[in-house]
This record gives structure tokens, sequence and C-alpha cells, in this order.
């Protein structure tokens, strides 16, 4: 009788048979990848400037030092620190009581003189006519009439010294010769003050401010070459427009403007910049403090050329592929399409292209890493912003740009 096998050979067969027709089996189709879903922004035509940025600190136009014309002991201040003051107002007063005894000094000399200058004219009218009758000699007419010229020499020289005596009282007034802020008093009541050398403040003038900063050599040059040929509306470099930022200012906007009206005469061969100031106006309510104060920190910016037309993006809508800017458009079909780009200037937060784009092209700007070029996509249209999120310029609405010839884009 054959041995039947037994129930765990049977099995480990049957599972074995299941696993190879298992093995032997077509694997099921994979899904098909979802459809990259992106943000598209179509650029913005506007007019814009060119321009260069530099750095600067303001600086007063006037900037005076006070100090008395006299010497004497200050009586009091009549000023507070850090005070803006106008021009005439007192500031010290000197002890006066000196300088005005040498005044009373002086007018009673004077007064003496003009006594005796009237006697000296009596004497000589009266000796003149005494010589015509042989009543007096001639010798005596001479003697009178020379004491009389002695008389109105010093009678001038006691004039002068009344005139000295009047501005020696005047100067223990120490006035303020500009309008502007004062600093702190150096020099307390009590302590004597020196003529022409005891420092006792200073003023700084404040509207308007200067604002200094440096070009380097090849921007002057670029900039002289552009005045000269009227490239920048004038010929003048004071007719040169100059916006200014502070460091406070939000998003680095220029919300001051004056205009160029100084260029020094000698590149510095050291540093191989020039030294230029513009001058900005800085109004200003006492008691408030005014906008701009000596020594801070600026931003300048230069227009470069004349007003000429752009399209603006995003950053966030540029790549870099091998050190080549370029973004992806789509095309009619939804497809990705690569275009690399020349960049400008940023204006506003947004991005100046100068080739590779065409008005009406719908950028990507959202989901670069999601898409290459030639996949379709799925596309929702927003308004072009910047980095920041703010919203298109507003200074200049958007407009339609017509399209100009151009080469082909360049495939990847």
């Amino acid at each position: 009788m054959p041995a039947t096998p037994s129930r765990p050979r049977l099995l480990l067969g049957s599972l074995l048979l299941a696993v190879w027709l298992a093995g032997c089996a077509e694997p099921p189709p994979l899904a098909p990848p979802a459809t990259p879903k992106v943000t598209v922004s179509r650029p913005i035509a506007r007019k814009v400037t060119d321009y260069e940025d530099f750095t600067g600190r303001t600086d007063a136009v006037s900037t005076v030092d006070i100090r008395a014309r006299v010497t004497g002991y200050l009586d009091k201040v009549t000023f507070k620190d850090g005070d803006i003051v106008k021009v005439d107002a007192l500031l010290y007063q000197i002890d006066p009581r000196p300088f005005q005894a040498s005044l009373d000094q002086a007018l009673g000399q004077v007064e003496r003189l003009e006594a005796e200058k009237k006697l000296f004219a009596i004497q000589v009218d009266r000796y003149t006519k005494l010589a015509a009758k042989s009543a007096a000699s001639q010798q005596d007419v001479d003697q009178y009439r020379a004491q009389q010229a002695e008389n109105i020499g010093a009678l001038k020289t006691a004039e002068a010294q009344v005139a000295m005596a009047k501005l020696n009282v005047g100067f223990t007034r120490v006035m303020a010769p500009i309008t502007g802020k004062i600093s702190r008093t150096l020099i307390m009541p009590g302590n004597l003050v020196n003529a022409d050398s005891t420092l006792l403040t200073t003023i700084k003038s404040i509207d308007p401010m200067y604002a200094y900063f440096n070009i380097e050599e090849p921007t002057v040059l670029r900039i002289q070459k552009m005045i000269r040929e009227g490239l920048l509306g004038t010929r003048k470099l004071s007719d040169v427009p100059v916006d200014v930022g502070l460091a406070d200012d939000v998003e680095h906007k220029f919300p001051l403007h004056g205009h160029l009206d100084f260029a020094n005469n000698t590149v510095d061969p050291q540093t191989g910049t020039l030294q230029v100031r513009g001058v900005l106006d800085n109004p200003f309510t006492p008691g408030v403090p005014p906008r701009l104060t000596p020594g801070l920190f600026v931003r300048v910016r230069l227009p470069m050329g004349n007003p000429h037309e752009v399209l603006l993006i995003t950053e966030r809508a540029i790549g870099t592929d091998q050190g080549e800017k370029f973004v992806y458009v789509l095309g009619q079909d939804n497809k990705v399409v690569y275009s690399r780009v020349k960049l400008g200037l940023l204006f506003d937060g947004l991005q100046a292209v100068e080739e590779g784009l065409r008005p009406g092209d719908r950028v990507v700007v959202n989901g670069l890493q999601r898409i290459r070029p030639g996949i379709p996509v799925e596309a929702d249209e927003v308004e072009m912003t910047s980095l920041a999120g703010s919203a298109k310029p507003p200074e200049q609405p958007a407009k339609t740009i017509e399209a100009k010839p151009q080469a082909a884009r360049p495939k990847s």
C-alpha cells in the first residue's frame, strides 16, 4: 500500500504554488502623477528712471562757535540746552557795569572837548578881528588856531572811544548769529569769560540741511558725460535731483527730495571717490524735533538717464541656473517654458527685466520647485506683488506696452 504524503507537506506545497502563481501575474498599473499647481502673474509695465545708490551723512549748512568779544564775568545763561534759538536771540549776559563805566567816562571826555571846541572857536574869531585892527599879534591868532585844530583831533579820538565803549557794552549781551539748534552751555554763571578764546557753546543751522556722500570715479565720469550730453534733463549740476532716505524709512523708501549743489574739485586719489553734496529742505516747528539732524546716516539716490519703459516682476519668480537668471512662463497650452532673462534695477521691491519677457506673459511666481520645462500645470493667476507682499507700485498705474520683436527663448 503506497504511503500518502503527510498533511504538513501538502500545506507547504499549496503555499509555494500560490506564491509562484502570484509572481507570474502582471503588476497593477501605476496612477498618473498629479498635475502641479502654480501661481502666475503678469508683469507690470511702468516708466522708470535708472538710478545709483550711495550712503552719506547729513551736516548743517552753518555751524557757529559762540565766543564772547569782551572779557568779564558771566551773569546769566538765557537758554536751555538743546533749544532751537532764533537769530539775534539773547544767549548770555556778561556783567556790563565795568563797560558802562568806561562808556560814561568816554562820554564825559567828549563833552569836555566839545566845550573847549566852542571856546577855541570864540578865541580864534576874537583875535582874528583884533589882529585886523593891529590890536593883537598874528602869533596870538596862530596859537589859538593850533589849539583849535588840536581840540578837533582830540574830539575825534574821544568820539571813537565812545563808539568802542558802546560796542563793548553791546558785546556783554551775547546774541545768536543764526537760527538753529544750540548745544549745551560750556560755561556757567560766575565764571570768567575771556574775549575771543572762551568757547561758550555751538549752534548748528537746521533748514536747509546738507547731505554729503562720495561717488566712485567710474560713476563720476558717467554722470559728467550724461550732464554734458543733456541726458539728465539738465546741464547744470544744481538742477540734478537727489532723493534721500533715512535709516528708519520703511522698505528703503526715499521720501526726502532735494538737489545737488556742490561737487569737490578733486577726486581723492587714495579712495578714488569724489565728494558731492545735496541740499534738502528741513522745515521745523519750535518744540518739535526736525526730520533731519546733522550727522545722520542717509541713503542717497541719484537718477541716471531719462525715464524708459520696463517690465517689473517679483523677485520670487526669478531662478538661477549656473549663474544665469531665468523665469518660467506658461504657454497657450499651460505648459512650462524656460526663459533666460536680463535683469535691471529694483523699483519699489519689484525687479526690472530688460530682456527675456514679453508684455502679457504669465510668469510663475509660486511653485517653481515643483515644475520643469515642458510639463503642463494648473495655474491660478494673481496680481504681481513684491517679495514683501506690497501691492503694485501706486506711482505709475500698470499699462499695456506694445510687444516688440524678440529673439526666440532659448530652450533648456
